[in-house]
């Protein structure tokens, strides 16, 4: 038996091993030569309520994933405006190792495999094609595609592109699972608002620095550099897909993160005006390539599904990460990841599927937002643990905790202890 996940981003990549922990063969299709997606230019780890959630997921059975990030970290407990005790990882490493340990836990990788076609019988999925002609079956479905692009859409809705992290031009344009499987998704501008937005930051060189912005980044992990008031961009922030650093701080400063390259809390900067700032004379951009134009867009299009992930009118058929609804970071997307890899392996062995309790904020945040989502107040939203309208919820009910024996206490509370580590077939 076996579950194929499509999209490797960090929700494929987290599904794909919570799939093969729980029991089943596993293959893990990507379009691109790299895992993690958008993680190779994220990098931000445990800053305000995604510390709780990376311990929940850590006390559900996740925590060999957490620890791989735990080992590239470059900076550990840091503050930087609107945010605390971030955890920042290198982008540059981090690919390699999550990779590997996909590969020792024996997850099939089927890399540079874009697909172009699903096959379905009645209300299950039976196979898809690439676009080299390769017919890949499987018993259960994960669709962790995400929601940008393709480049006419971030040319519609954003500001052009040049070639992004995505790399559309390269490998092809996103191709969505549930929409091949003959499920109708929810799109941006289909009936709701437009509620697409853009990728939130872009990265610099770190070496095309001044060496004392180097030396102060990498001692301090930050940097927040004043901008002249003719160069603030309050209107840049509503643009954000993070609306967690939507704050005025982001548009009245520079605000730089250490993650291997330098990370640069905006969408995009101008690189001429960006050069005439001290200690950025020589400043270029790193992935994406279009940091001083533009970036990719995202939430075009999202899957119907219930809490426990399954995808509404197909019978075998799981989402992960954005697919799920409106929710922004690479902890919502391992959280997610690792809810469908293992209700995959449990709709296979003929058991009930797990819905995360809302008395966990892992629970809590999937069932809210796809509440809140129903209204068109919610469709405007994003939905993230570190900021925004979900944080001041988890303040609100007192979700939000740094003290891992408390955390570790309310998983065990709920019976869920290393859940994701439970096999639930024999492996084969």
């Amino acid at each position: 038996m076996s579950v194929v996940v499509v999209g490797g981003g960090w929700a494929g990549c987290a599904a794909a091993y919570s799939a093969r922990l729980a029991g089943s063969e596993t293959i893990l299709v990507e379009k691109t030569d790299k895992l993690l997606g958008t993680g190779l230019v994220g990098g931000i780890m445990c800053n305000n309520g995604r510390f709780t959630a990376l311990e929940e997921l850590c006390a559900l059975g996740a925590g060999d994933i957490i620890h791989l990030i735990e080992e590239v970290a470059t900076h550990r407990n840091l503050d930087f405006p609107g945010h605390r005790h971030a955890m920042l990882y290198d982008v540059t490493r981090i690919e390699a190792s999550v990779r590997g340990a996909l590969v020792s836990l024996g997850v099939q990788l089927k890399m540079q495999k874009r697909m172009t076609a699903a096959a379905r019988e009645s209300e299950q999925l039976v196979g898809i094609e690439t676009a080299n002609g390769e017919i890949i079956r499987g018993d259960v479905y994960v669709d962790a595609t995400g929601t940008a692009g393709p480049v006419n859409n971030c040319a519609k809705f954003g500001r052009g592109c040049a070639m992004c992290i995505l790399r559309c031009p390269t490998f092809g344009p996103r191709v969505s699972l549930t929409a091949m499987a003959g499920v109708t998704e929810i799109r941006a501008g289909a009936g709701f608002q437009h509620f697409e937005a853009m990728s939130g930051s872009c990265k610099l060189k770190k070496k095309s620095l001044s060496p004392d912005l180097v030396k102060e980044l990498e001692k301090n992990g930050v940097l927040v550099i004043p901008l002249p008031k003719h160069l603030q961009k309050s209107d840049q922030l509503a643009r954000k897909v993070c609306q967690q650093y939507a704050i005025p701080d982001f548009a009245e400063n520079l605000i730089i993160l250490d993650t291997g390259h330098a990370k640069l809390m905006t969408s995009y900067f101008p690189l001429e005006i960006l050069r005439t700032l001290e200690g950025f004379q020589e400043a270029i951009y790193a992935d994406p390539y279009s940091g001083g134009r533009g970036n990719s867009v995202r939430f075009m299009a999202m899957s119907p599904c219930d809490d426990s992930l399954k995808v509404t009118g197909v019978s075998n058929l799981f989402c992960a990460g954005e697919k799920t609804g409106l929710l922004v970071g690479h902890t919502e997307a391992i959280a997610t990841g690792f809810l469908a890899g293992h209700n995959a392996v449990r709709l296979l062995a003929g058991k009930e599927l797990l819905v995360l309790p809302r008395e966990l904020a892992c629970g809590d945040i999937i069932s809210f937002m796809h509440e809140d989502m129903r209204s068109p107040a919610g469709m405007g939203r994003k939905y993230t643990f570190s900021g925004s309208v979900y944080f001041e919820r988890m303040l609100e009910l007192g979700l939000y905790t740094i003290d891992v024996a408390e955390i570790q206490k309310r998983v065990a509370k709920a019976g869920l202890a290393g859940i994701f580590k439970h096999r639930q077939i024999k492996d084969s």
